[in-house]
């Protein structure tokens, strides 16, 4: 058998090549008619979720553990799967205030792949080593592995070489595969079923990894002191619209007026929980500094530790 019949079989065994059965007659509908099934199976996706949690928490708890000793939560993928990851990425420096370089995605295939497919990077087992080379992994990274149908080589080779290098595989796929498994210490696998567009896994599939990338990043940074009751309290105020969200999370997060906000903010150098700590409880800005850093930035805690 060659390798391309050898693929075409084995892409009879993958979930999310499947031929969904409840949308055969979706090229007879009107515009309406098709995206009441698209929705219909969109609906499917979160529950799908909800049923992977006890292994999204375990990957948190590796996340939170690494950023405590100084590492890295780093995104692997190709295509669609990859993009998520360099998306979620590069929303967390504005989201959360954290460096660039503390959360990564990778893409096969380089930047200019965000934009335009590049042949073949997702069957090059050696880019993905050459990549995670690049960027210095170590053992006190989290490399997160996604691929929707569980066997893109150049993800399970990224994988394998960031095992080989101690550090900690979170695998998050939508189809059961043996390999991809065997190179993870935590698998997410959401099997979502065959998409309304058969091998469309910019669909379902697509949507199911948002949902979990959105949970391992945010809630492993809530459970590193990046909020204060629900806000963004480390949000970073880099544009007129941040700068007021800004203002606003102070005046929500201590039920201050907009002027005592602003005028803590600029004492505060536009740093949000600094500023929601001193006016919450009188400090100055050196000293609320302080009481943050004692408390490994948990406003609440510097709240309470001055018996507020």
């Amino acid at each position: 058998m060659n390798t391309q019949a050898k693929l075409v079989n084995e892409l009879k065994n993958i979930t999310t090549e499947g031929q969904n059965p409840n949308t055969l007659d979706i090229d007879l509908l009107d515009s309406l008619g098709v995206l009441k099934k698209i929705n219909t199976e969109d609906q499917k996706v979160a529950s799908i979720v909800g049923l992977l949690l006890p292994e999204i928490s375990q990957g948190v708890d590796l996340i939170v553990d690494a950023f405590a000793c100084g590492g890295r939560l780093i995104y692997i993928g190709a295509g669609t799967s990859g993009r998520l990851g360099v998306l979620d990425a590069v929303e967390c420096p504005p989201t959360f205030s954290v460096s660039s370089e503390q959360v990564i995605g990778i893409l096969a295939g380089g930047a200019g792949a965000m934009y335009k497919a590049v042949e073949g990077a997702e069957d090059n087992r050696k880019l993905a080593i050459d990549d995670l080379k690049a960027i210095n992994l170590s053992s006190k990274d989290i490399v997160v592995g996604i691929a929707a149908s569980g066997r893109t080589p150049y993800v399970i080779s990224g994988m394998a070489f960031a095992r080989e290098q101690g550090a900690k595989v979170i695998g998050v796929s939508c189809s059961a595969n043996s390999s991809y498994a065997q190179n993870c210490d935590i698998n997410i696998c959401a099997v979502v079923g065959a998409e309304v567009l058969t091998g469309s896994t910019r669909m379902k599939s697509g949507t199911a990894q948002k949902l979990i990338l959105n949970m391992l990043s945010t809630a492993s940074m809530i459970r590193s002191g990046k909020s204060y009751q629900n806000l963004m309290i480390d949000v970073n105020a880099s544009n007129k619209k941040l700068y007021a969200r800004a203002v606003r999370i102070v005046m929500q997060a201590t039920e201050c007026d907009f002027d005592t906000a602003e005028m803590a903010l600029a004492q505060a150098n536009n740093q949000t929980k600094l500023a929601s700590l001193m006016v919450l409880t009188g400090l100055d800005s050196t000293q609320a500094k302080a009481a943050l850093a004692s408390n490994k930035g948990f406003l609440r805690k510097a709240v309470e530790q001055q018996g507020c």
